[in-house]
C-alpha cells in the first residue's frame, strides 16, 4: 500500500514559489541576486489598514468568525462590487477565504466532478491546472500567443468548449503577462458563453486596479449581465492593497454555490484570520488615493523593463496593459549557448543559465503553459529592475 496519495501525482510544486525560494536561499550564500519571480508589491501595507488591525486586536477581535467571513467585510465587500464594478450582491452571496487562491480552490472544489472540464487559456497563472486537477477535474488549456497579444479570441474560446465544460477560468489583467482585456474584446467572449448555459465563468479580477494608460478594467458579470447567476466574480485585497501576507481573498456569486464552497471551507481552514478581516474592511470602505499613486509607480516600472528588455537581443517583450508583470518572448535566444557554456535549448535553460551565470531570477515561461517566454516581476525597485535588465542584456549579447 502506497503511502502518499495518488493525487499527489497529478500535481507539482509552484515554479513560482521554487524561483523565489532558490533565489533567497542563493542570497543566504551570499550571491548577487536579483529577484524578479515573486508576485507580491515591494512596498508597506498602509498605514490607515495597520492601524486598523491593530484596533482589532486590541478590541479583542482574535477569535473565531463565521466560516466564511465577518458580517462587517461581506457589507463592505457588496459595497465595493456595487461601487467599482456595477454588480449588485447581498451578504449571502459573498464568500470570503484564506487569500484568492483558496476562493477559487473551494469553487472547484464544490463543483468538479471527474469528467468535469474547465477552459484556462495559456499563458495561465500556474496554480490554475494544478487547482483544477485536485479538484478531480480535466483542465483544457487553450494557448495564446504573441500574436493576439496573449489574449483568448472568440473563436478559440467557442473550439474549445464541449458538452463536458463546466468552468471558463478567465483573468485579466493577467498573471503572467499582464495583457488586459477590453470591455469589448471581452463582449466577445461574452457573446460566446451567451450559447452555452453549462458553461460557468470564474473571473480573477486580483489586479484590477493595477492597469495603465487609458485601459478601462470591465468583468464578465458587468459587460454581460446575462451570466451573473453563473459568474463567480473573485478578487482580494492581496496586490492592490499591498495585503499579501494577511491572506484574503473573497467573491460574489450565487447563492448556491457560495453555500457549497462554505461547507467546503468549513472542513478544511475554517474562517480566514479574524484581524486580518477587520484590516481588509478599511481597505475597502478607507481611502483610496493610494491606489491611483501606487499604479503610476507600476507603470514607470513597466515601461522601463520594456524599453530595456526590448533592447536585448534576441528578445521581444510586448506592452501589457496591466498587473506588475511583463512576458518577453525569446525566441531569438533558443538554440544559442550562453558565454558560460550551457546549451539553450529551452526557456527552462535560458532561466537556469541566466540565474547561475548573471544571479538574475525569472520563471520561465514553460510553467505558465506558453514558450519560449519567461516571466518578469516588476515589482521591485528601479535600481534593480535597471540592473536586472542591464544582466539580460549582457547575457542575451553573450550567446552564440
Amino acid at each position: 500500500m502506497a503511502f502518499l496519495s495518488d493525487t499527489l501525482a497529478r500535481v507539482k510544486p509552484s515554479p513560482t514559489i521554487a524561483v523565489t525560494t532558490k533565489a533567497q536561499q542563493l542570497k543566504a550564500d551570499g550571491k548577487d541576486v536579483i529577484g524578479l519571480g515573486a508576485g507580491e508589491p515591494d512596498f508597506d501595507t498602509p498605514q490607515n489598514i495597520k492601524d486598523a488591525a491593530k484596533r482589532a486586536i486590541d478590541a479583542g477581535k482574535t477569535k473565531y468568525t463565521a466560516v466564511d467571513g465577518i458580517p462587517e467585510l461581506k457589507a463592505a465587500i457588496c459595497r465595493k462590487f456595487k461601487r467599482e464594478n456595477g454588480l449588485d450582491y447581498t451578504p449571502s452571496q459573498i464568500t470570503v477565504g484564506t487569500g484568492g487562491k483558496q476562493i477559487l480552490y473551494n469553487a472547484l472544489m464544490a463543483t468538479c466532478n471527474p469528467g468535469d472540464e474547465v477552459i484556462i487559456p495559456a499563458p495561465y497563472w500556474v496554480s490554475y491546472p494544478d487547482m483544477v486537477l485536485l479538484a478531480g477535474g480535466t483542465p483544457v488549456t487553450v494557448e495564446c500567443g504573441i500574436e493576439t497579444d496573449f489574449k483568448l479570441t472568440a473563436e478559440k474560446l467557442e473550439a474549445a468548449i464541449t458538452p463536458k465544460t463546466k468552468w471558463f477560468i478567465f483573468n485579466s489583467p493577467s498573471n503572467p503577462t499582464g495583457a488586459g482585456y477590453t470591455a469589448e474584446e471581452l463582449k466577445a467572449l461574452t457573446d460566446v458563453l451567451i450559447r452555452h448555459p453549462q458553461v460557468w465563468i470564474m473571473s480573477d479580477d486580483m489586479y484590477e486596479h493595477l492597469v495603465f494608460d487609458d485601459f478601462r478594467f470591465a468583468t464578465p458579470a458587468q459587460v454581460e449581465p446575462r451570466l451573473y447567476d453563473r459568474t463567480l466574480t473573485c478578487n482580494g485585497v492581496s496586490k492592490a492593497y499591498a495585503m499579501t501576507g494577511w491572506r484574503i481573498g473573497y467573491a460574489g456569486g450565487p447563492v448556491a454555490l457560495i453555500k457549497a464552497m462554505g461547507t467546503i471551507q468549513s472542513q478544511s481552514t475554517s474562517n480566514p484570520c479574524s484581524v486580518s478581516q477587520y484590516a481588509a474592511v478599511e481597505a475597502l470602505d478607507g481611502p483610496q488615493g493610494f491606489l491611483d499613486e501606487n499604479r503610476k509607480l507600476f507603470q514607470r516600472r513597466r515601461d522601463l523593463v520594456v524599453s530595456m528588455l526590448n533592447e536585448a537581443s534576441g528578445i521581444t517583450c510586448p506592452r501589457p496593459e496591466g498587473a506588475f508583470y511583463v512576458y518577453p518572448d525569446i525566441s531569438g535566444c533558443i538554440g544559442k549557448t550562453s558565454a558560460g557554456g550551457a546549451p539553450i535549448k529551452d526557456d527552462e535553460a535560458f532561466a537556469t543559465a541566466l540565474l547561475e551565470e548573471t544571479g538574475v531570477a525569472v520563471v520561465f515561461g514553460a510553467a505558465f503553459g506558453v514558450s519560449p517566454n519567461f516571466r518578469v516581476s516588476y515589482a521591485t525597485s528601479d535600481a534593480a529592475l535597471e540592473e536586472a535588465c542591464r544582466r539580460i542584456q549582457n547575457f542575451c549579447a553573450g550567446l552564440r
